[in-house]
Protein backbone atom coordinates (compact mmCIF):
# COMPACT_ATOMS: atom_id res chain seq x y z
CA UNK A 1 0.00 0.00 0.00
CA UNK A 2 1.48 3.56 -0.77
CA UNK A 3 0.15 7.16 0.40
CA UNK A 4 -2.14 7.70 -2.34
CA UNK A 5 -4.31 4.47 -1.05
CA UNK A 6 -3.87 5.91 2.80
CA UNK A 7 -4.86 9.18 1.95
CA UNK A 8 -8.10 8.05 -0.13
CA UNK A 9 -9.03 6.68 3.81
CA UNK A 10 -8.32 10.27 5.36
CA UNK A 11 -10.51 11.99 2.20
CA UNK A 12 -13.70 9.51 3.34
CA UNK A 13 -13.18 10.74 6.81
CA UNK A 14 -13.26 14.52 5.01
CA UNK A 15 -16.41 13.72 3.23
CA UNK A 16 -17.62 12.71 6.67
CA UNK A 17 -16.95 16.16 8.00
CA UNK A 18 -19.11 17.57 4.67
CA UNK A 19 -21.61 15.71 5.59
CA UNK A 20 -21.95 17.32 8.76
CA UNK A 21 -21.31 20.55 7.25
CA UNK A 22 -17.96 21.09 9.02
CA UNK A 23 -14.78 21.63 7.14
CA UNK A 24 -13.76 18.65 4.95
CA UNK A 25 -11.00 17.53 6.53
CA UNK A 26 -10.19 13.85 7.45
CA UNK A 27 -7.29 12.62 9.08
CA UNK A 28 -5.93 8.68 9.37
CA UNK A 29 -3.06 7.67 11.41
CA UNK A 30 -1.46 4.17 10.11
CA UNK A 31 1.19 1.96 12.71
CA UNK A 32 4.54 0.44 10.56
CA UNK A 33 2.37 -2.72 9.80
CA UNK A 34 0.44 -0.32 7.33
CA UNK A 35 -2.48 -1.02 9.69
CA UNK A 36 -5.17 2.13 10.26
CA UNK A 37 -4.88 2.91 14.18
CA UNK A 38 -6.76 6.14 14.30
CA UNK A 39 -9.45 8.07 12.07
CA UNK A 40 -10.83 11.19 13.13
CA UNK A 41 -12.70 14.34 11.07
CA UNK A 42 -13.20 17.42 11.62
CA UNK A 43 -16.28 18.59 13.80
CA UNK A 44 -15.37 21.72 16.24
CA UNK A 45 -18.87 23.08 15.30
CA UNK A 46 -20.96 20.29 16.32
CA UNK A 47 -18.82 19.18 19.36
CA UNK A 48 -18.33 22.94 20.36
CA UNK A 49 -14.61 22.43 20.71
CA UNK A 50 -12.14 24.13 19.17
CA UNK A 51 -9.79 21.25 19.35
CA UNK A 52 -11.90 19.00 17.36
CA UNK A 53 -9.98 19.19 14.38
CA UNK A 54 -9.18 16.07 12.15
CA UNK A 55 -5.36 15.28 13.26
CA UNK A 56 -6.15 15.88 17.43
CA UNK A 57 -9.27 13.48 16.90
CA UNK A 58 -6.67 10.90 14.50
CA UNK A 59 -4.07 11.23 17.41
CA UNK A 60 -6.22 10.52 20.31
CA UNK A 61 -7.90 7.14 18.48
CA UNK A 62 -4.11 5.86 17.60
CA UNK A 63 -3.32 6.77 21.55
CA UNK A 64 -5.92 5.44 23.24
CA UNK A 65 -5.45 2.29 20.81
CA UNK A 66 -1.94 1.54 21.12
CA UNK A 67 -2.65 2.93 24.77
CA UNK A 68 0.42 5.38 24.63
CA UNK A 69 0.94 9.27 24.03
CA UNK A 70 3.59 8.73 21.96
CA UNK A 71 3.33 7.51 18.28
CA UNK A 72 7.05 6.93 16.85
CA UNK A 73 7.14 5.11 13.59
CA UNK A 74 3.43 5.98 12.99
CA UNK A 75 2.19 8.18 9.66
CA UNK A 76 -0.53 11.07 9.70
CA UNK A 77 -2.43 11.25 6.39
CA UNK A 78 -4.54 14.50 6.41
CA UNK A 79 -6.45 16.06 3.57
CA UNK A 80 -5.07 19.76 4.67
CA UNK A 81 -1.78 20.65 5.54
CA UNK A 82 -1.85 20.88 9.41
CA UNK A 83 -2.49 23.74 11.73
CA UNK A 84 -0.15 24.93 14.29
CA UNK A 85 -2.14 23.16 17.30
CA UNK A 86 -2.42 19.92 15.28
CA UNK A 87 1.81 19.95 14.48
CA UNK A 88 2.53 20.73 17.75
CA UNK A 89 -0.02 17.45 18.33
CA UNK A 90 2.13 15.65 15.87
CA UNK A 91 5.31 17.09 17.14
CA UNK A 92 4.53 15.69 21.18
CA UNK A 93 3.49 12.61 19.95
CA UNK A 94 6.66 12.04 18.12
CA UNK A 95 5.13 10.86 14.78
CA UNK A 96 6.99 10.15 12.41
CA UNK A 97 5.74 11.15 9.21
CA UNK A 98 2.93 13.90 7.85
CA UNK A 99 1.69 13.31 4.67
CA UNK A 100 -0.31 15.91 3.65
CA UNK A 101 -2.46 16.38 0.35
CA UNK A 102 -3.11 20.58 -0.55
CA UNK A 103 -0.91 22.81 1.27
CA UNK A 104 -2.92 25.86 3.10
CA UNK A 105 -0.88 28.95 3.28
CA UNK A 106 -3.19 30.95 5.34
CA UNK A 107 -3.35 28.11 8.20
CA UNK A 108 -0.22 25.53 7.28
CA UNK A 109 2.22 25.18 9.90
CA UNK A 110 3.93 22.00 8.37
CA UNK A 111 5.47 24.31 5.78
CA UNK A 112 3.64 26.60 4.55
CA UNK A 113 2.79 29.81 6.71
CA UNK A 114 5.60 28.05 9.19
CA UNK A 115 7.53 25.48 9.42
CA UNK A 116 7.11 23.35 12.54
CA UNK A 117 8.13 20.23 10.77
CA UNK A 118 11.74 20.91 10.17
CA UNK A 119 12.27 23.56 12.84
CA UNK A 120 15.50 22.10 14.65
CA UNK A 121 14.75 24.12 18.00
CA UNK A 122 12.06 21.30 18.63
CA UNK A 123 12.72 18.31 20.12
CA UNK A 124 11.13 16.36 16.89
CA UNK A 125 11.18 17.02 13.26
CA UNK A 126 8.86 14.60 11.55
CA UNK A 127 9.57 13.61 7.48
CA UNK A 128 6.77 16.12 5.63
CA UNK A 129 5.35 14.86 2.41
CA UNK A 130 3.45 17.15 0.42
CA UNK A 131 1.21 17.35 -2.07
CA UNK A 132 -0.42 13.39 -2.40
CA UNK A 133 -3.57 13.23 -4.17
CA UNK A 134 -3.59 17.06 -3.94
CA UNK A 135 -5.98 17.88 -7.08
CA UNK A 136 -8.85 15.52 -5.21
CA UNK A 137 -7.75 17.52 -1.33
CA UNK A 138 -7.71 20.68 -2.75
CA UNK A 139 -11.49 20.02 -4.66
CA UNK A 140 -13.10 19.03 -1.34
CA UNK A 141 -12.47 21.99 0.56
CA UNK A 142 -12.65 24.29 -2.79
CA UNK A 143 -15.96 23.11 -3.79
CA UNK A 144 -16.85 23.41 0.19
CA UNK A 145 -16.47 26.91 0.38
CA UNK A 146 -18.09 27.41 -2.84
CA UNK A 147 -21.14 26.07 -1.91
CA UNK A 148 -20.81 28.29 1.64
CA UNK A 149 -20.71 31.51 -0.59
CA UNK A 150 -23.45 30.71 -2.93
CA UNK A 151 -25.59 29.80 -0.09
CA UNK A 152 -24.98 32.86 1.85
CA UNK A 153 -25.19 34.82 -1.34
CA UNK A 154 -28.80 33.26 -1.94
CA UNK A 155 -30.03 34.16 1.32
CA UNK A 156 -29.17 37.79 1.80
CA UNK A 157 -30.09 40.91 -0.35
CA UNK A 158 -27.53 43.83 -0.41
CA UNK A 159 -25.34 41.97 1.71
CA UNK A 160 -27.39 41.94 5.17
CA UNK A 161 -28.36 38.49 6.28
CA UNK A 162 -32.10 36.86 6.07
CA UNK A 163 -34.07 36.61 8.95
Amino acid sequence: MNDEYYMMHALYEAKKAEKHDEVPVGAIVVDRAGKVIGQGYNCPISESDPTSHAEIKAIRSACRRMNNYRLPGTTLYVTIEPCIMCMGAIIHARIQRVVFGAPDPKWGAAVSLYQMGSDERLNHQPEIIQGICEKQTRHIIKSFFEEKRRNRDKHSCCGHPVG
